[in-house]
């Protein structure tokens, strides 16, 4: 088996200001993290990534980062941070920090001091364009809508932003900008942290004069150079945010002899409901077919030349039982084991979206006040000013706004989920008596108890690990079917993808295997499935 713990891993995502409130302020903190540790320990994670926790104006929720070297303030204190890194250590899981080295606030030392004068030696650290026929120096829009240059006019140049104006990209071609966020990196490996998750990395490269954003020429020398510099010496993870990864590009971040990331996040798969050539808000539903593609494309691909992340939700996704499963009260939990049953047996290292265990759910809102995401809101003001009704674009928000995950974490049936004794910075959602990390503890046959179950397998089967991946075919559309297998031994899951009884097919006979884990009571294993089942069987090669 591949040394390198991270293969074997299964990492939990925590948004802390949503996770757990220690001080009741409302806000979620890293102390609020360590009284929890012996939950994360109980369900079997490795390691923990952590959104940023940086001082921040938080005008992107944390993502803009105004000193990577200091706890934000709601957060606790750089001794806090510490604290939580060894308390986990002594549970034997690791701390992953997200960092955001594209871009960082416009509230940094560094821009504030870009700002005074092109003489400035930080003024280098970002990137500047004089206006053309005066105007923006060319198209490039944000990310967030709009031109992604803003103009200072005491400079008479624009800088660029391919997120919020508050969030200036760095200029990656600046020796001394790269040397100083490799000192900064090497700073909190030194602490014995896990690893990094890298916002946002593929857009470093960028060459904003030819209109490249990302996947640059210069992207994967400089993250080789990022490599030998910092985390490369150490025995840690590292996976990059990559929206525009093929498994051709994948490969190249991940291969082993390249020296650059363990592994990227892709989201080919998360693409799959939405119009092609348009936005993430324009809704279409997802086809079972094409999912079952996209993740044995990456499979079969990436197959022992780098490395899969696997994952359904984060903090940027709507939940994914809302999304993709069924989140009616019948089907919640069967439609939420189905999805993980469907992922955790594939080859990659596995990523939990802190309350996915416990089946959290999309929070409805009826009315744009009731939203935080910035994103959010500015698409609201973008469509509306296009014609789109109201009706249309809450419906939008409401399937994919970022906010659907950053409700506070559900903890047990009290005053705001357990999460904080004042209001939270979002409110919880109205179903926390029923949906909560207690009752789901209570209940062995709970959803969480599939998670941990999944994560044991992982740690106990190799063929999960480093076992070969076959899509199989069963005669129907909704009935997924893929298997993993080495020299001993194979391992056969099925999935129904949908609400209603399926019949299939399938070349391999699985009767005769055992069964690992099934999601209906009965533990029988037949040509028909129920609604959302799912199983996986072992079979001796």
């Amino acid at each position: 088996m591949n040394s390198k713990w991270w293969q074997q891993a299964v990492i939990y995502q925590i948004y802390p200001r949503s996770f757990q409130d220690s001080n009741n302020d409302g806000i979620g903190d890293l102390n609020g993290i360590v009284q929890r540790l012996d939950y994360l320990a109980f369900l079997g994670v490795d390691a923990l990534w952590l959104s940023p926790v940086y001082s921040s104006p938080n005008d992107d929720n944390g993502y803009d980062i105004s000193d990577y070297e200091a706890i934000g303030a709601e957060y606790g204190t750089m001794a806090d941070m510490d604290r939580l890194i060894e308390e986990a250590k002594k549970r034997k899981i690791k701390i992953v920090m997200d960092l955001v080295v594209n871009h960082t606030s416009s509230e940094h030392h560094w821009f504030q001091e870009a700002l005074k004068g092109r003489e400035n030696p930080y003024h280098d650290f970002y990137v500047w364009r004089k206006p053309v026929a005066g105007g923006p120096p060319n198209e490039l829009k944000s990310n967030f809508g709009g031109s992604a240059w803003t103009y200072v006019p005491h400079l008479d140049e624009y800088y660029l932003h391919l997120h919020s104006k508050k969030q200036p990209d760095l200029n990656w071609e600046n020796p001394k900008m790269k040397q100083a966020i490799w000192k900064m990196m090497n700073f909190w490996l030194a602490k014995g942290i896990g690893g990094f998750r890298l916002d946002v990395i593929d857009l470093i490269g960028k060459e904003p004069d030819r209109e490249i954003t990302q996947n640059g020429p210069k992207l994967h020398e400089l993250l080789q150079e990022m490599n030998q510099h910092t985390f490369g010496s150490y025995d840690v993870v590292t996976v990059g945010e990559t929206w525009g990864a093929t498994p051709e590009v994948a490969e190249l971040y991940s291969s082993p002899e390249r020296d650059e990331l363990s592994m990227v996040f892709q989201f080919e798969h998360i693409n799959l409901d939405k119009h092609p050539g348009k936005r993430k808000w324009d809704l279409k539903p997802l086809d079972p077919q094409d999912l079952h593609e996209v993740f044995s494309k990456w499979q079969i691909q990436l197959d022992q030349k780098g490395w899969n992340s696997l994952f359904w939700n984060n903090h940027d996704l709507p939940r994914i039982i809302s999304r993709w499963g069924n989140d009616s009260e019948e089907y919640r939990e069967r439609s939420g084991k189905m999805l993980a049953i469907y992922l955790h047996f594939m080859k990659g290292t596995p990523y939990i979206y802190q309350g996915e265990e416990i089946g959290m759910i999309n929070y409805p809102i009826k009315s744009i006040d009731e939203v935080d995401d910035i994103e959010s809101i500015r698409m609201y003001e973008e469509r509306l000013s296009q014609g789109y009704s109201i009706e249309e674009i809450i419906t939008s928000i409401n399937a994919k706004g970022r906010d659907n995950a950053r409700h506070p974490m559900q903890w047990e049936n009290q005053l705001n989920a357990g999460f904080s004794k004042d209001t939270p910075w979002l409110p919880v959602h109205t179903n926390y008596p029923m949906v909560n990390a207690a009752a789901a503890l209570a209940d062995e046959d709970s959803l969480f108890y599939t998670y941990k179950h999944l994560i044991h397998l992982r740690k106990q089967l190799p063929v999960i690990v480093v076992g070969k991946y076959e899509k199989l075919e069963t005669g129907n559309a909704q009935v997924l079917a893929y298997k993993r297998f080495d020299a001993k031994e194979s391992v056969i899951v099925v999935v129904n993808f949908s609400a209603s009884v399926q019949n299939y097919q399938l070349s391999e006979s699985v009767v005769e295997g055992e069964i690992l884990i099934h999601n209906y009571p009965e533990h029988k294993i037949r040509q028909q499935l129920e609604p959302y089942e799912a199983y996986a069987v072992r079979k001796t090669n």
